[in-house]
């Protein structure tokens, strides 16, 4: 669902999601519908004018006579079109198309923030629209058991729409189905036409759930056989790879996951969006040619990858992005697809005692979150730390309440599919002040949220001393994010009139909420429970001073479209007893969409000799498989998400970079907004 408004020389497009996307016009005119383009939208509108501005993007020229295709340079040089007929191919939050006819000059702004078109006179164009973020098609049913688990992942690689390297956009992996399991289920789901490899497994459901990430990428028909050594094998080309049985599977199915995908990144380059990767050189040292790679057969690609030695590329291979830590039963079943939507691997769960100071006692109880009127009792959670694997950020969907990963359930992913179905939906923020002594971090957080929601037209609502019926109304409300300040208990949300808790609400209609309250983890449980899809929560007491640079760092990254738990993350290094919170539900769910792409953070290190060492990093918990291209002195190439990327600049380079940028910065030990940082760089 796309819908759009125009407000003078302004349009306004939002999709199901909330995803927004500002289109700046020079005496624009606008009407609807718009007939349709040579690109798949889902809506369209012809818009005249001399000029049209696009947030930061990647963007291709093509022209319709020969399907020429050009390039926006990423170093500010423009890019001049004859007379003719075009599409550009604008890479925004909302992928949007442009079509027109005649000559155009396309552009950077100075700072890189937006992207310009200019017309030579006014023109008519069509604009179209395409959501990123696709619901599922369908709901497959199968039986309770291995092989009928097994024979349901099969059918997930469905929603990816080609087998070509160029997979690895994640433009081009809709949602999987969903997937139901009945004991009593005797239908067999059609396998689709996918790559011909297949994996085939014993019938157990640990091994099933681990390869599944495989599978999907793969798009292999995944196979249960008993007494065998799970391997690969490809058909066409007379190929079996063995690999390793549990549990040595998943470190297994993880390198062949990241390989595959890593190398399709860098032969896709040789299909129609290539660009000038950093990475590519290692195609050259490996002596493989992405030319007859990009159009050799699945199975013929997918067999010149495995004579590749994972140690001859694993140093320049990024982090994987995401990695779910599963209990493999068949409850579990309906949680993979939403989990390979974000391309996910997947883990068994495996805990371990607690040591040392990782979750200290303290005793300083008059600095906690509390007053001198006293606090009741908090709830306690008892923790658990989990064995983690490969990955940059972790999710919990088993038994226990882990620390270092967001905790999370089927209702958050279910939840969030209801959400992107509604016809319309809130964007408004509200602030709950329930304690007075607490209104400085009320302040601070109402300022970055009004801040912000100038820019993306959020309305920003406060509230104060609410009580139990107004609290549990807000609850049941529609807003996009509730940032709640005061006290939790063992009976709920402390009211002035008593206590409210979660579980005696209806429905929650709060899409996200943060909980900057003692002891906040049941409530926010429940919440999810009842309707939430992602929230930042406490384990237990909080230093009030903690409490209130945890809930600022956390405000200012969330509204610049960095995820829940990545914003928790990095807003936890502001304090030395980061580990009391922590996230709830969807962890890579965001609030928003950021300036850039894909929220970035930025590393500076001083160096003897006066200058500074720059670490850019960039990637998202939501996609895989984009690049970003660092606007730096100098730079010609971009890299792929997830690959960081590091500068030597002097002071004056990092002032005017941080001003330009709009990025997180580690500086320091601390954590800060990079326009606010700049000042410090100035000669």
């Amino acid at each position: 669902m796309i819908e759009w408004e125009v407000d003078r020389d302004h349009l306004r497009v939002v999709d199901a999601d909330n995803t927004e996307l500002h289109v700046q016009g020079r005496t624009l005119d606008v009407s609807v519908p718009g007939p349709d383009i040579e690109r798949p939208v889902d809506r369209t509108v012809v818009a005249t004018t001399t000029e049209l501005q696009f947030p930061h993007a990647i963007v291709y020229a093509f022209s319709l006579a020969d399907d020429e295709r050009k390039e926006l340079e990423p170093d500010g040089s423009p890019l001049r079109l004859p007379p003719g007929e075009y599409v550009l191919d604008i890479d925004t939050e909302i992928k949007t198309y442009l079509r027109f006819s005649g000559r155009a000059t396309i552009r950077r702004t100075a700072d890189y923030s937006r992207v310009v078109v200019t017309f030579p006179e006014r023109t008519r164009t069509i604009l179209g629209f395409r959501s990123r973020h696709e619901l599922p098609a369908d709901t497959i049913t199968v039986p309770d058991t291995p092989a009928g688990v097994a024979r349901g992942v099969s059918c997930l690689s469905a929603s990816i729409k080609t087998t070509s390297p160029d997979r690895t956009y994640p433009t081009l992996r809709g949602h999987p189905p969903l997937l139901e399991t009945e004991p009593s289920c005797s239908s067999r789901p059609t396998i689709p036409d996918g790559s011909g490899v297949e994996l085939l497994v014993p019938p157990c459901y640990e091994s099933v759930f681990v390869v599944a990430p495989l599978a999907y990428y793969l798009q292999a028909t995944v196979r249960t056989e008993h007494g065998i050594t799970p391997r690969l094998r490809l058909p066409s080309v007379a190929r079996e790879h063995e690999l390793e049985p549990m549990p040595a599977l998943e470190r297994t199915v993880e390198q062949l996951l990241r390989q595959c995908f890593f190398l399709d990144c860098l032969v896709r380059n040789a299909g129609p969006y290539g660009s000038n990767l950093a990475e590519m050189s290692l195609l050259r040292a490996l002596e493989m040619d992405e030319s007859s790679l990009y159009t050799a057969t699945p199975q013929e690609r997918l067999a010149a990858y495995l004579d590749v030695p994972f140690s001859a590329i694993e140093h320049r291979i990024p982090p994987w992005h995401l990695s779910m830590y599963v209990e493999p039963e068949p409850d579990s079943t309906d949680a993979l697809p939403y989990l390979l939507d974000r391309l996910s691997l997947v883990f068994t769960p495996q805990t371990s005692r607690l040591e040392g100071r990782e979750l200290v006692e303290r005793s300083l109880d008059d600095f906690y979150r509390g007053d001198s009127r006293g606090i009741g009792q908090v709830a306690s959670v008892d923790i658990v730390k989990p064995e983690l694997r490969g990955g940059r950020v972790h999710g919990w969907l088993a038994d226990g309440v882990p620390i270092d990963v967001f905790k999370s359930n089927v209702d958050a992913y279910r939840n969030r599919l209801s959400y992107l179905a509604r016809e319309s939906q809130s964007s408004s923020i509200c602030v709950v002040l329930n304690d007075p002594e607490m209104a400085g971090e009320r302040d601070r957080v109402e300022s970055i949220y009004r801040q912000r929601a100038d820019e993306l037209s959020i309305d920003v609502r406060v509230k104060e001393g609410l009580r139990t019926h107004e609290l549990a109304s807000l609850f049941e409300t529609d807003h996009a994010f509730v940032h709640y300040i005061g006290h939790c208990e063992t009976e709920g949300f402390r009211c002035p009139d008593g206590s409210l808790a979660a579980s005696s609400i209806d429905e929650s209609r709060v899409e996200t909420f943060f909980l900057n309250a003692c002891g906040s983890y049941y409530e926010g449980m429940e919440l999810i429970e009842r309707g939430s899809v992602a929230g930042a929560v406490t384990f237990t007491q909080v230093l009030n001073e903690h409490a209130l640079k945890v809930g600022s760092t956390f405000a200012k990254l969330l509204v610049h479209g960095f995820s829940f738990e990545r914003a928790m993350r990095l807003a936890r290094r502001r304090i030395m007893m980061g580990k009391d919170y922590a996230v709830v539900g969807d962890g890579t769910h965001s609030l928003t969409d950021g300036d850039l792409t894909l929220p970035t953070t930025a590393t500076i290190q001083p160096l003897d000799d006066g200058g500074y060492y720059v670490e850019l990093e960039c990637y998202s918990t939501r996609v895989n498989g984009l690049y970003y291209f660092p606007h730096t002195n100098d730079n010609e190439y971009a890299y792929l998400c997830g690959s960081q990327a590091s500068f030597m600049m002097d002071s004056t380079e990092v002032a005017q970079f941080l001003r330009e940028a709009k990025l997180a910065v580690i500086y320091d030990g601390d954590v800060y907004w990079s326009p606010e940082l700049a000042p410090a760089f100035d000669d």
